[in-house]
């Protein structure tokens, strides 16, 4: 049996959640990195900010009256939002939604002042202009959107907060079948019309060694596990 892990699944949940039926890095074996996503933070237009440090000087100047959405608690749309806060120390609070769908209209009328969103998923609100976007969650500008700025780049050195997936089996996983699956991996995201679909439905494929992911999902673990308790977002209390 394989599945398709994420960065909430293995990197997230265990710090947000006190009681879990499951341990997100010993039961499983990682087989390869499949592909990310970039999350981009964009605001609503009425509040007359154009760039991250206006931004952080309008929620300095107005502790606590500026909210966040997410498209839930503990997905990485909130823990971009918790590590922003942090990184840029300030106050803003979070309203969680049960879906994006829901929370982008709110953001467009006003309801909630910001958002982080997947990149591929709130584009044409930012072409259309009916949202402003203000820099993306990568520590390089995407090809897809180069005139938008890195939060990394705009005095939040090392920000980084991306949607990844990966493929895992479960704990114990003979090497070698390990090693055949990963090459299968790797082949198979490397062809250039698979490539080129997942490009084009916002996703960037970067597979690598099984030894590469489980060092990712190591790093990313204690990476939000910090963020989490610095927010105070665990559940379960």
């Amino acid at each position: 049996m394989l599945l398709t892990g994420t960065v909430g699944i293995h990197a997230i949940n265990g710090a947000i959640y006190e009681k879990m039926s499951f341990n997100p890095i010993e039961d499983f074996t990682p087989i390869s990195f499949l592909a990310s996503t970039p999350n981009v933070l964009i605001v609503n237009k009425q509040l007359g900010v154009t760039n991250i440090h206006e931004l952080i000087e309008l929620a300095k100047a107005k502790p606590n009256q500026l909210t966040f959405g997410s498209s839930g608690v503990g997905t990485s749309l909130h823990m971009s939002g918790e590590l922003f806060k942090e990184m840029a120390g300030i106050q803003i609070r979070h309203i969680p939604y049960k879906g994006r769908v829901q929370s982008l209209p709110d953001l467009v009328s006003g309801r909630i002042s910001m958002l982080f969103d997947n990149l591929s998923s709130s584009l044409l609100l930012i072409k259309a202009g009916e949202v402003q976007a203000l820099g993306v969650t990568t520590l390089k500008r995407l090809p897809a959107a180069s005139e938008i700025p890195t939060l990394a780049e705009q005095g939040l050195p090392g920000f980084e907060a991306v949607s990844w997936f990966s493929l895992m089996a479960p704990a114990n996983l003979p090497p070698h079948i390990q090693k055949r699956l990963n090459q299968l991996t790797r082949s198979t995201l490397n062809q250039p019309e698979i490539r080129s679909r997942l490009l084009a439905g916002g996703l960037e494929p970067n597979p690598g060694s099984s030894k590469d992911l489980a060092k990712l999902i190591t790093h990313e673990s204690a990476k939000w596990s910090r963020v989490v308790v610095q927010s105070s977002a665990k559940l379960d209390q």
